[in-house]
């Protein structure tokens, strides 16, 4: 049996990981999933032709924003608890910000000051991470920055990186996954003037839509069921799009924009249209690519990102669709890992009668060069095996890495498991400068923060650490399977003045890289 199989069907569970030396765990844990699962996973999951697609997409608003005297641009948001009613007549009880299930869509424009006020109306202690964005440590929202119940935050930083789709969730050292799991997302919307120039679909919720994608799945009560799934965390056998069951989007225009966010805990998807039309990718984690990527799907890990451009006809009714994910490896990843499983996501509707929409111009921004990349201050290495990053595990005490303010960083990064995983690092977008030894392919020749990671093949980041030095806030860097994350692994970097020094214990761990 395997931990997706057909509702009803009995799961395999693995528990999560006791805290033990790197090769004990692999090994441990590669037992249970064999013996538990077998090595060719449960019976895959398929909703496709399923899926009745009766609801109308549900499209976050976009938060109201005040213009304060000295000019910041203020938000506010209040994590709570509510109930939603993903079907008719079944109420579930969930996690929002400033409502029941998800949270509003926060926008800003590079060069703008912007704080967001925060308040903890939940019984817990939770945090909200802005994920993908460049500020400063301090204000990152990650496990050093808690709100305890009946708490507010307000962190301040101004919008200094270029136009891109992000989004914030919860980042509790432990909890993740459950808070995110019970509905705590959002996105936030950066613009500039290079990105508005550029005759892209713009007018929000009409042409250019946030699409957050979230497996779920219900007990006989209909509330969330958690906890459960095996190494790689709870998969669903359904899926939320916005916090919509089986959603419709009436599209009226020739081209409509979807800027894919991966929100789930632990689930890959492979989008693609269900007759497999091409579409334009145009940007990545961090923003825009140079130039479109014209392709039939996009493999999106957790916490992963990507804007895309599809046409529709007059009349036209065309299925977004999640295909079996290719994850390489040696282990199939077929049932208890989701890589056997597809799901139809959203259906776009299109008017009889559409508005013209111009094409995709072959050219979009220019990517600034990494400065210094042929002579790097350091080149790390980080490998992920079991739930850990350099056979460690995360040590809210410990700072792992210390990187000097404004140079330039190669990182080496691999996971050795024949297991799924990906690398998420806070603070800074960068750039894949190979995989494997060879090109990387277009999807990732933009800007990045999160990149799955294939079993054994090494990737090649490159970094630029600037405007933000802090010796005593640390930033993270850990795999987005928020199980793998909750569970250690998980490191800690800060970035220093040079000459300075942590004001935290360093790791003696510090092999894997070089100076």
């Amino acid at each position: 049996m395997g931990a997706a199989g057909a509702p009803g069907e009995a799961r395999c569970m693995t528990p999560r990981p006791v805290l033990r030396p790197a090769a004990a765990l692999a090994a441990a844990v590669l037992v249970t999933v064999t013996s538990a699962c077998g090595l060719t996973g449960g019976t895959p999951i398929s909703t496709v032709g399923e899926v009745e697609f009766e609801r109308p997409l549900a499209v976050p608003p976009l938060a109201p924003s005040r213009v304060d005297a000295d000019g910041v641009r203020v938000f506010s948001l209040t994590a709570q608890q509510g109930e939603s009613e993903f079907e008719e007549g079944v109420r579930t009880t969930t996690w929002g910000f400033s409502g029941a299930h998800l949270g509003p869509t926060l926008r800003a424009s590079r060069g703008e000051r912007v704080r967001v006020e925060v308040t903890n109306e939940l019984e817990e202690t939770t945090t909200v991470h802005w994920h993908g964005m460049h500020l400063p440590a301090a204000m990152d929202g990650g496990p050093h920055q808690p709100i305890a119940p009946g708490g507010t935050w307000a962190p301040e930083w101004v919008i200094d990186q270029p136009a891109a789709t992000l989004w914030y969730h919860p980042h509790p050292h432990g909890e993740t996954e459950e808070h995110v799991a019970r509905g705590l997302a959002g996105a936030f919307l950066l613009d500039d003037r290079d990105a508005s120039a550029l005759p892209l679909p713009r007018e929000y919720g009409v042409d250019d839509v946030p699409v957050i994608v979230q497996d779920v799945r219900f007990d006989g009560d209909g509330e969330f069921e958690r906890g459960q799934g095996d190494f790689v965390g709870p998969l669903g056998d359904r899926l939320l799009v916005n916090g919509t069951l089986g959603p419709f989007l009436d599209v009226t225009t020739e081209s409509v924009r979807l800027r894919l966010v991966n929100a789930s805990p632990a689930r890959v998807y492979d989008f693609a249209f269900a007759d497999d039309r091409s579409f334009d990718q145009i940007a990545t984690d961090g923003g825009l690519l140079a130039a479109p990527h014209r392709t039939d799907h996009v493999r999106l890990s957790p916490g992963e990102r990507a804007e895309i451009v599809v046409r529709v006809g007059p009349g036209e009714r065309v299925v977004l669709r999640s295909r079996p994910p290719e994850l390489g490896g040696t282990v199939p990843f077929g049932g208890s890992n989701g890589g056997g499983d597809s799901f139809d996501v959203l259906e776009l509707r299109a008017a009889d009668a559409l508005r013209p929409s111009p094409a995709v111009p072959t050219s979009l921004v220019a990517l600034e060069d990494i400065p210094d990349l042929d002579r790097p201050s350091a080149e790390r290495r980080f490998t992920l095996d079991s739930t850990q990053i350099n056979g460690q595990n995360m040590d809210m005490a410990r700072i792992d890495e210390v990187v000097t303010l404004d140079t330039t960083e190669i990182w080496h990064v691999r996971n050795d498991m024949a297991m799924p995983h990906n690398f998420h690092v806070h603070d800074v977008q960068f750039r894949v400068l190979s995989v494997g030894g060879e090109v990387p392919p277009p999807e990732l020749n933009g800007w990045k923060d999160t990149v799955y990671l294939p079993p054994q093949v090494e990737f090649r980041l490159g970094l630029r650490f600037e405007d933000y030095a802090d010796p005593a806030s640390p930033y993270m860097i850990h795999c987005h399977l928020l199980r793998h994350e909750d569970t250690g692994m998980m490191a800690q970097f800060v970035v220093v003045e040079k000459g300075q020094k942590p004001a935290m214990m360093i790791g003696e761990n510090d092999e894997h890289h070089t100076h």
